[in-house]
């Protein structure tokens, strides 16, 4: 069995700029002492300096498997800047500041590009949307409610949804169109793979067949699967996370069923998680008619989802080897696949990877533009911050503006107080134990207890088995909000 390869545990000193100190605040948990308290915006210098001093110290990490130099490719979907938002001001009295919805001009429609349909996006959002998780998340613009010392909004923010929530509370920091509904591309595997991964051990194997990957889309995504060839469940999830494979979906999906019982799956966790903004008609997140999701949404997958040990294993791995064609005759090869997170590679990105990140998934499609969710960790912080397709016309926008958000969040957390929160899923339940692995082959390591409903553990990786990994290790307790009486 292949293991991947991934960066060195979050909070690890492989990854910390040995001159930088604590400078902690009450308001902030944790013994990760990477991210100073005065960081701010707009000139967000310190901020530089984090990612700057993470990519330098890169090689040293003793878990970092150094990158493949070739990058993934990642479509740029034409599009027109938009006009730029206003800031969201404090309120003297701590009420909402909700400036009028920005209009989303410039990306009047996309043409087909072989990975859609081809129809236009929503330019404007509806004037009321779902309000599930709070009512100020049913209103269009910016959602904040600032409190002393707490920095403004980053203004180059142009993705028409997004937000910041504390992974570990649920509360939610900022918002911007939340419940809007719209195409979610292959940011939608998080929900596949929450709702399959748990029901296919990762030693399982496949020889894939010619109706596994029949009704693939034009343009789709693959990390090379071939028919006649056979691969473990693990080497699969690896092409999911790592090279968003089409095809890899395609036969996993085969081997839970079909397209149509998986779809069906989905759906029903996404009810079942209050996902109530999507509708799956294909399991990879391809363009298809009435396919949407929300930000909303895929951040309630994203947190379920790294519920799993499995999960945060692949959704956090670098890089990996996937097995080559199968040949009669002939040694079977491997060949290398890298992320398409550009955050945890920092592929193409100006400072490198962005410190403390660990996921979660990309996408990219006609219909979508580019939507990115991810999770990071300063100082005992863990943020989750979804973003949906930018306006502004930049190569790697979307990062960008997911970097903004979080660094913001994590300057803002305990000065702003909560627009809304990630409800839990129907029952108020999750994994009490946060192992979510089935038939695996190796252990979990657990580096803190849990007096709460759920928990993350960061896996190390090293030499194909999993590793302890200290007291600096990704540990997030998930705590559901309590019932009212």
């Amino acid at each position: 069995m292949r293991s991947g390869q991934r960066n060195s545990p979050i909070g690890s000193p492989a990854v910390i700029r040995a001159s930088e100190a604590a400078t902690g605040t009450p308001r902030w948990r944790g013994s990760f002492t990477d991210v100073p308290t005065t960081t701010s915006h707009p000139t967000r210098a310190a901020a530089t300096r984090r990612r700057r001093g993470a990519a330098a110290l890169a090689a040293t990490a003793s878990l970092l498997v150094p990158l493949v130099t070739a990058a993934p490719a990642l479509a740029d979907p034409t599009a027109s800047p938009s006009p730029s938002r206003p800031s969201v001001s404090p309120s003297p009295s701590g009420a909402s500041a909700n400036p009028a919805a920005p209009a989303n001009g410039g990306a009047a429609g996309r043409e087909d590009d072989g990975k859609g349909i081809g129809r236009r996006a929503p330019r404007t959002p509806p004037s009321r949307m779902s309000t599930v998780g709070g009512e100020m998340l049913g209103r269009p613009g910016p959602q904040v409610q600032l409190g002393p010392g707490a920095p403004q909004l980053p203004t180059e923010l142009s993705g028409r949804s997004w937000l910041v929530a504390d992974a570990e509370s649920g509360e939610i920091l900022a918002a911007n169109n939340v419940h809007w509904e719209l195409p979610p591309a292959s940011t939608l595997k998080m929900l596949f793979a929450d709702t399959v991964l748990p029901k296919l051990p990762r030693t399982k194997t496949h020889k894939v067949v010619p109706a596994d990957l029949e009704g693939m889309g034009a343009g789709s995504s693959a990390v090379g699967v071939k028919e006649g060839s056979e691969y473990s469940v693990h080497d699969l999830w690896l092409g999911v996370f790592l090279r968003s494979g089409n095809d890899a979906v395609r036969v996993l999906a085969s081997m839970n069923g079909g397209i149509p019982k998986t779809v069906k799956d989905m759906q029903a966790h996404a009810e079942e998680l209050q996902a109530l903004d999507t509708h799956v008609v294909t399991p990879d997140g391809y363009d298809a008619d009435r396919q949407v999701s929300s930000a909303y949404d895929l951040t309630l997958f994203a947190r379920s989802g790294l519920q799993k040990a499995d999960f945060r294993e692949y959704c956090s791995t670098v890089s990996a080897q996937f097995p080559g064609e199968e040949q009669p005759g002939k040694k079977r090869e491997s060949f290398a696949i890298v992320n398409t997170n550009r955050l945890l590679t920092g592929e193409g990105m100006e400072h490198g990877p962005y410190k403390g990140m660990a996921g979660v998934k990309n996408g990219s499609t006609t219909n979508a533009g580019n939507t990115f969710t991810g999770v990071a960790q300063h100082d005992g912080r863990k943020l989750l911050v979804t973003v949906m397709n930018p306006d502004i016309q930049e190569p790697h926008e979307v990062y960008k503006e997911t970097e903004r958000l979080l660094d913001w969040g994590f300057e803002a957390a305990g000065r702003v107080k909560p627009v809304g929160m990630l409800v839990p899923p129907k029952g108020g339940t999750g994994n009490p134990k946060g192992d979510g692995q089935v038939g695996g082959d190796h252990a979990q390591a657990s580096v803190a207890g849990s007096d709460s409903g759920g928990m993350w553990t960061a896996l190390g990786i090293a030499g194909g088995a999993l590793v302890a990994l200290g007291a600096g290790a990704f540990v997030v307790h998930r705590r559901w909000p309590r019932p009212k009486a």
